[in-house]
């Protein structure tokens, strides 16, 4: 049962793969490729990293829905659904990537795989997190919050007044006085 539903989402990550190039427009193409990594996500839990596997899925939700977002918000056709060419330079990226997958292909029957030796560790998602992190567990902690602490300051400095700004500097302006109009006692 493992090997046919490896088999399933391959098949399915390599066609949703495929539809990121031949549908014709940015949101449909966000989910094909959403999709794809999905299913690859798949795989990956089934090669027996089910950590590894759960967060290629949910990082790949997640950026698929910002980008989503972003479409959606700041695109000049609506929603990104208007038609346009997902690929550019048509016949030199075909080239390109003929030769790529060939190369890849090549590889990957042509190279002598090693073989293994011992038995799998039992709990794969420690391995995964020790070999990844290692004794910089903290140093990669403190980084998450450095950089959560800049998208909020960024986000605070990118707005142009905030939830006081209608009372004033010194917040004595009685009743609040709402530049942006609509606000708080209409």
């Amino acid at each position: 049962m493992p090997t046919v539903l490896f088999a399933v989402l391959a098949v399915l990550a390599l066609v949703s793969a495929l539809l990121v190039f031949r549908l014709d427009s940015m949101a449909r193409v966000t989910f094909a490729l959403l999709a794809s990594l999905c299913f690859a996500g798949g795989e990956v839990i089934l090669l027996g990293l089910p950590y590894l596997g759960v967060v290629v899925v949910l990082m790949m939700v997640m950026e698929m829905v910002v980008m989503a977002v972003f479409m959606i918000a700041y695109m000049m056709n609506p929603a990104g659904l208007m038609p346009m060419s997902m690929v550019h330079n048509k016949r030199g990226s075909l080239a390109i990537s003929i030769a790529t997958f060939l190369a890849l292909t090549a590889g990957i029957l042509l190279v002598p795989w090693p073989r293994r030796v011992g038995r799998a560790p039992s709990d794969t998602t420690f391995q995964v997190g020790a070999s990844l992190m290692g004794p910089q567990m903290l140093t990669m902690v403190v980084l998450g919050f450095v950089l959560l602490a800049t998208i909020v300051a960024a986000t605070v400095l990118a707005t142009d007044r905030g939830r006081y700004d209608r009372f004033g500097d010194d917040l004595d302006q009685r009743p609040a006085r709402d530049p942006a109009g609509g606000g708080v006692g209409r």
